[in-house]
């Protein structure tokens, strides 16, 4: 997981029997800390993800976090290395361990280009696109969503590859809503768990009969891509400014003019970024449409005919 924040006192924590030497704080969110810590038995790098657990619940949902990394080895998801659950008096710490990546997140790199006035080229994107979608297959196949996709939930790895990571938010893909108190249940919970500026249009307000499948996802990607392409989310300005997100993500997006982009490109943004979630493409779909706009391999001739 992502980059270094502060430097903090050392010590050693032990998980599975390993020991593992604290290196430094890497961030925090509202109940939870990473801190980067290295194997004594391999010295290897780590991500030591720590969630306070204040009651059964909580433990419930870190154990389901944990459980979802178990339900995958891909290359293209972040793997668990270890879970644990530590008692601290009345309270417990849920402890996941993982592999840590020095690149840290697609936002990292999306800011970095930023401040030196550049973008990602749109090879990089395609080849980052393909890699995040084979990702969110892999979670589809198996009946569930992410449903909190966004550049900083997505690492980089050593050769650029994308890693999905954060999978506390994952849920069953297709949630069938049979009344209006569900439908408000639901409602509520995306707004917990799915971050406003990156979240499906059917999500903030919730029909009464109707089915939420994968397709939030699709509409999550597009506004990574849209991120990818212009520096930044479609909707954070939006959120910034204090204005309705919720009213926003009602309206098709305008895409701005680039000479950077393909018209292939600027269409499958516009495919990933409909409102009415039945029109949306699945992620199979955007995956040969991805491998179609691959640039050939170097040395890899085109055959005009």
């Amino acid at each position: 997981m992502g980059h270094a924040l502060c430097v903090c006192s050392r010590g050693t924590v032990v998980i599975d029997n390993k020991r593992y030497l604290f290196i430094q704080k890497l961030g925090e969110g509202g109940f939870s800390y990473v801190d980067l810590v290295e194997g004594l038995h391999d010295g290897h790098f780590y991500a030591l993800k720590r969630i306070l657990c204040h009651e059964q619940q909580d433990r419930e949902e870190a154990q389901r976090e944990a459980d979802m990394h178990r339900l995958f080895n891909h290359p293209n998801i972040l793997h668990l290395v270890a879970y644990c659950l530590k008692e601290r008096g009345p309270k417990h710490e849920a402890w996941l361990l993982l592999p840590f990546f020095k690149r840290g997140t697609l936002w990292n790199e999306i800011e970095r280009l930023k401040d030196k006035g550049n973008f990602l080229t749109e090879d990089q994107i395609l080849q980052l696109l393909l890699g995040i979608c084979t990702g969110l297959e892999a979670i589809h196949a198996k009946g569930y969503a992410h449903r909190d996709l966004k550049p900083t939930n997505i690492l980089l790895g050593d050769e650029g590859q994308p890693v999905l990571m954060d999978l506390g938010s994952m849920n069953q893909a297709h949630i069938h809503v049979e009344g209006s108190r569900q439908a408000l249940t639901l409602q509520d919970w995306a707004a917990q768990r799915c971050t406003i500026s990156y979240r499906a249009p059917e999500l903030f307000s919730v029909q009464s009969h109707c089915v939420i499948d994968e397709r939030t996802d699709v509409w999550s990607l597009g506004c990574v891509l849209y991120a990818m392409m212009f520096g930044e989310g479609p909707y954070d300005m939006v959120f910034q400014k204090g204005d309705s997100v919720a009213l926003a993500v009602q309206n098709q997006l305008i895409i701005p003019q680039s000479p950077r982009h393909s018209p292939a490109m600027r269409q499958l943004l516009a495919s990933m970024m409909t409102v009415d979630p039945q029109k949306r493409p699945h992620v199979p779909l955007l995956l040969s449409q991805l491998e179609a706009l691959q640039p050939p391999a170097p040395g890899q001739h085109i055959t005009q005919i």
